[in-house]
């Protein structure tokens, strides 16, 4: 792979030209800035502790999930009502993932 601006030869794992700095459009850079790959914000059915409401939000920021459980306990103790009734406003306003589907061959086999 080569370069488009200055021609230098390139390799596959590399995002960025080492001579010119442009982008080259390989990895998760391009990904995220065509805004293609944004998982939507939904509760996972697998995973939760409570209602799903913390990893939903991890999965969404693709970040780690024991961050968001740490800054909204924070949240909810510091001034207690304002994030108290956010995680239940949450529990209830984000959908949860769908149901996966399942095979005809499992479910023959599972009767």
């Amino acid at each position: 792979m080569f370069c488009t601006r200055c021609g230098i030869e390139l390799e596959e794992k590399d995002r960025y030209c080492s001579q010119c700095g442009k982008g080259i459009g390989n990895g998760p850079t391009s990904a995220a800035a065509a805004g293609s790959a944004r998982v939507p914000l939904s509760r996972p059915r697998e995973g939760k502790k409570i209602a799903g409401v913390c990893a939903g939000f991890a999965r969404y920021l693709d970040v780690d999930v024991t961050l968001v459980r740490i800054v909204w306990v924070i949240l909810t103790v510091i001034p207690p009502v304002p994030g108290l009734i956010a995680y239940i406003v949450c529990m209830f306003a984000m959908p949860k993932d769908p149901l996966p589907v399942s095979s005809p061959l499992t479910t023959a086999a599972s009767h």
